[in-house]
């Protein structure tokens, strides 16, 4: 008798679910959409040699960046019943530098903070009545550093840290599953060619450092979207 009732208060929950999204409708031409959710930059780090004074530090010594996870907001709105325009938007993501190689003994070298706005242009390939909305898309990253700042005892060693901005191409996929007509689910991977420079000083300005970086992030993002 439980497993009956049971199975029946499960049945009810699906018959739900399927009558809400139903009902649902997608994107048509003219239609805004914002997605939030958890999204974490997940760097996939190739890091050229740390220089001094434009010589190569021996032993060979590089830098890698850990991952992390911000609150992400995408806003697109839709030209057509199939192409939409994308700004992706999120609170500023921090990241720690940590030193490879040679000079792994300065270990976690420095934070810093970053915005990647993306601009995107997406497809959407179903019928705008389907509620189940994959997409595609390709466009122009911009990422600026700031809040650059020395972690424990390379405060005292070092100096001046600066990253430079990057321009590059991003590309994203993403799927809406909507569950009204208004709102769904929403998740989403985003690939961005992200590359810097980091400059910084020995404490005494005596010595300038540079390594070249490629970040080149995968961006993962799961939440919600709302139709306007």
């Amino acid at each position: 008798m439980t497993k009956m009732i049971k199975l029946s208060g499960l049945t009810l929950a699906i018959s739900a679910a399927l009558t809400l999204s139903a009902g649902a409708q997608a994107y048509q031409a003219g239609d805004m959409v914002m997605r939030a959710g958890f999204a974490t930059v997940s760097p996939n780090t190739d890091s050229g040699k740390l220089k001094a004074d434009g010589a190569a530090v021996t032993p060979a010594t590089t830098v890698d960046v850990d991952s992390n996870t911000q609150l992400g907001l995408t806003f697109t709105y839709m030209l057509t019943d199939h192409v939409g325009l994308e700004l992706l938007a999120a609170t500023p993501f921090k990241h720690t530098i940590k030193v490879k190689g040679g000079l792994a003994s300065l270990g976690k070298l420095a934070d810093v903070e970053h915005l990647p706005p993306t601009l995107s242009v997406q497809y959407f390939p179903m019928d705008s009545s389907s509620v189940l909305q994959p997409y595609v898309g390709a466009g122009l990253n911009y990422t600026t550093f700031f809040d650059e700042s020395f972690k424990g005892d390379n405060k005292t060693k070092f100096r001046s840290l600066e990253l430079e901005d990057s321009w590059g191409i991003a590309f994203q996929a993403g799927v809406d599953y909507m569950l009204t007509d208004n709102l769904g689910l929403n998740a989403a991977v985003w690939w961005i060619d992200i590359d810097t420079e980091a400059t910084f000083k020995s404490a005494d300005g005596a010595t300038k450092y540079k390594v070249d970086v490629e970040l080149d992030p995968w961006v993962y993002m799961v939440g919600m979207n709302y139709k306007f």
